[in-house]
């Protein structure tokens, strides 16, 4: 989802801790210790990183390629593998009768069936593709302001958690309390009012 789509649904956030170094630099080393990983082949099931705005499917950060003016401009990627718990049951249940035969048991304890599905999934992950899903993101380093082009949960919870982890600076989502606290140049008296405010429910 992102700047090209017909329909688009943003999240702001402040940036509100400066880097240590050079923002570029930081920004560079970030996006690329924690690039996109690669599972297709892997019994990993989920992978979550940074990639290329122009070329998500072959993340490349060097030359600055992620600098545009005053813009960071990349992408977060989230690439997932689901298996129908069918094609598990069917193939543990497979698994299980070879496994019964070769030993000559009638059955198996816990631990063992523990194990037999485990290594189930691990094979079916390592047999299908993951599907990618990507979110562009605009950060706007002058203005201190970070453009993610969602509002899902999940997604934005995965962001703002690989964003500090990636450049150690602190995200503050901003919605209207947020932005008449920070940008709003309230005096004492405001300040007061606007903290004694209550959430009001417009739901009949």
């Amino acid at each position: 989802m992102g700047l090209v789509t017909s329909n688009m649904a943003i999240t702001t956030y402040r940036v509100e801790s400066e880097p240590k170094e050079s923002i570029i630099d930081a920004v560079y080393q970030g996006l690329s210790k924690y690039t996109i990983l690669d599972i297709d082949g892997e019994s990993i099931d989920k992978s979550i990183g940074w990639t290329s705005l122009d070329k998500p499917l072959d993340p490349d950060f060097s030359g600055s390629s992620f600098l545009v003016g005053s813009l960071f401009v990349f992408a977060l990627r989230i690439d997932k593998k689901v298996l129908s718990p069918k094609v598990i049951a069917k193939q543990f249940q497979k698994e299980m009768s070879r496994k019964l035969k070769e030993s000559g048991r009638e059955y198996l304890n816990k631990g063992e069936k523990k194990a037999v599905k485990d290594a189930v999934i691990a094979d079916l992950n390592r047999r299908i593709p993951a599907t990618p899903r990507t979110v562009d993101v605009i950060w706007n380093y002058e203005a201190n302001l970070v453009y993610f082009f969602s509002n899902q949960k999940t997604a934005n919870e995965e962001f703002e958690t690989l964003f500090t982890k990636s450049f150690e600076m602190n995200l503050i989502q901003m919605f209207p309390y947020t932005v008449a606290m920070l940008l709003g140049d309230l005096n004492p008296m405001e300040t007061d009012r606007l903290h004694s405010l209550t959430p009001v429910s417009f739901v009949m």
